[in-house]
């Protein structure tokens, strides 16, 4: 066990946070009243947490800096069976069953495969390929678009090659990309990570120019293929729902026209201190999107689009 600073992305920037490593992985801490502790990266490591003792006894232990008052793990697809004693909230995952890909396929609207059959028709091409420089001036040129993203500042706009180079080598020994070229350009692409037997898009990202070849369409369908094939059980992207948005936002909707479908999954949440406990207790460890009602939680991005926008002028 041992304690530095730790450099972890945050919208964008690397910055240092204190942390604690154990076994081998770092604990980070968030919250300004109420401290929460993770394993950082939790969701993209290669194997799940199966035994939170190890980080519970170094979060409690005298010696410890990083002060928290809860901690926090899930289980991962396809373990989906509460196997812990501590209080535990179902959390969610959007996935898409690997084992019959020619199911999934059929069990898609027409529109999306009428979408993945016009991304063909109009000359998009689809490959895989693993991080390297040429790549990355690709990313760049994608990235540098548009200043703005889904109605808020795209963090990576105007990035140099060397500061994307660093962003996309996360997991680099175990991820890969999937491309989608239009006349010798890439227009889009996702990055995969492979944990264990599951696959996971960590991101997806296309050129809004060439939105008429429906390169998002082509690209999953190509991601779900080459995945089954690797013996992958499952390809998941996020969660399927993002507090209590609920299931009619944007994203969720590309999800399930994709033929992503909500698994829910056992999160635990372990009081580290008498704090912790009462918050559990009052359910004030879930966060605002979890806590605020859906109606308030879109009428707040609707302002937040408009201030974006403003600003933006």
């Amino acid at each position: 066990m041992s304690a530095h600073d730790l450099e972890i992305s945050v919208k964008g920037q690397w910055v240092g946070v204190p942390a604690l490593k154990v076994d081998g992985r770092h604990l980070v801490a968030a919250g300004k009243w109420i401290r929460t502790a993770s394993i950082h990266d939790e969701g993209w490591l290669e194997r799940p947490c199966t035994d939170p003792q190890p980080y519970v006894a170094a979060l409690q232990g005298l010696a410890c800096h990083l002060k928290a008052d809860i901690f926090t793990f899930a289980q991962r697809l396809p373990d989906l069976t509460p196997r812990h004693p501590f209080p535990m909230e179902w959390d969610n995952v959007a996935a898409i069953r690997l084992d019959d890909p020619d199911r999934w396929w059929e069990g898609l609207p027409q529109a999306a495969r009428k979408n993945v059959r016009r991304a063909q028709k109009r000359g998009l091409t689809t490959s895989i390929t693993t991080l390297n420089d040429d790549l990355i001036r690709d990313i760049v040129k994608i990235n540098d678009e548009s200043p703005m993203r889904q109605g808020k500042p795209f963090y990576h706009y105007g990035k140099n090659f060397e500061s994307v180079k660093r962003d996309y080598s996360s997991f680099s020994d175990r991820a890969e990309f999937v491309c989608a070229h239009f006349e010798g350009e890439m227009i889009g692409f996702i990055q995969l990570v492979y944990m264990g037997g599951v696959a996971a898009v960590l991101e997806i990202m296309v050129k809004t120019a060439h939105y008429d070849k429906r390169p998002a369409n082509a690209l999953i369908e190509k991601a779900v293929r080459h995945c089954a094939a690797m013996g992958m059980s499952h390809l998941t992207y996020g969660k399927y729902v993002y507090g209590n948005k609920g299931p009619d936002n944007p994203l969720t909707e590309f999800k399930a026209r994709n033929g992503f479908e909500e698994f829910r999954v056992p999160r635990y949440y372990v009081p580290l201190t008498a704090a912790g406990r009462l918050c559990i207790a009052l359910k004030l460890h879930r966060g605002l999107l979890e806590i605020l009602p859906g109606r308030v939680i879109s009428s707040l991005l609707a302002v937040r689009k408009v201030w974006y926008r403003a600003q933006a002028i």
